[in-house]
């Protein structure tokens, strides 16, 4: 990959995978770079979901696995730069987060601010779609997970199936749901496309037609290893069955 410097940027796993699917993970990573020191936050700050989505780069791995897919995962935290967002979006490097105020991205110049960009938003972006210009029909899948209380509020959806524009892949997904489902299951849900999650999809995937969605797990129900290799399974299973449906019966084990 030209773009997976050994600066250790962009994580690319799974290379050799035969599937059409790409799977991606935007948040993977609590990390922030020694440059940014610590961005004015305590360790448990630096720690908690403002900084990653805990489980989701476990889950997307073993998802890489069982599906036979390339996996592409971002380093950095997204506090640094949060690659879902495109470089103008005013939660790209947030100055608040939920409860916490972010005093490392409080009036950033436009200099700093396109630093970041060239630093960490263009590779990462150019990984993914380097990755996705070796499939044919390529289908696209970001994995995230989210907090069960945010701002106070406790939320009861357990698994999101968020898209933008193209519905086909969420809509075979939710048709599936069910008595073989034990979560519940919601569309959009806790985040849409409103809340500008859905760059990636439309970034990588929705110009050119390709199947995509994004799927969220709430991180409670995947904060041990055997949790995670789980929800990898029940998500692997379930992502077989609604591609088969679509004709995309790529998933070979």
């Amino acid at each position: 990959m030209n773009h997976r410097a050994d600066d250790g940027l962009v994580d690319v796993r799974n290379e050799r995978a035969t599937s059409q699917i790409v799977l991606v993970c935007e948040h993977a990573s609590a990390h922030i770079p020694d440059v940014f020191g610590d961005l004015g936050l305590s360790d448990a700050a630096r720690q908690s979901h403002i900084a990653w989505d805990p489980g989701a780069l476990e889950v997307s791995a073993q998802m890489a696995l069982r599906l036979n897919a390339i996996l592409v995962a971002s380093r950095t935290s997204r506090l640094v730069f949060d690659c879902n967002r495109p470089p103008d979006a005013s939660d790209a490097m947030p100055e608040q987060s939920e409860v916490f105020k972010i005093p490392g991205n409080v009036d950033l110049t436009a200099g700093q601010k396109a630093d970041r960009v060239a630093a960490y938003y263009q590779p990462f972006h150019a990984t993914v779609a380097e990755v996705i210009a070796q499939k044919q029909r390529p289908i696209l899948i970001t994995v995230h997970s989210f907090t069960p209380v945010y701002n106070g509020k406790v939320r009861d959806v357990e698994i999101g199936v968020l898209h933008d524009s193209d519905a086909r892949l969420a809509d075979a997904l939710l048709s599936r749901t069910g008595a073989r489902m034990p979560h519940m299951v919601r569309r959009n849900d806790p985040y849409g496309p409103q809340d500008g999650v859905t760059h990636t999809l439309r970034k990588h995937a929705i110009p050119d037609g390709n199947l995509n969605v994004m799927l969220e797990v709430r991180n409670d129900l995947i904060s041990s290893r055997e949790a995670q290799i789980e929800m990898a399974d029940l998500l692997s299973d379930w992502m077989s069955e609604a591609l088969s449906e679509l004709g995309a019966g790529l998933c070979k084990r």
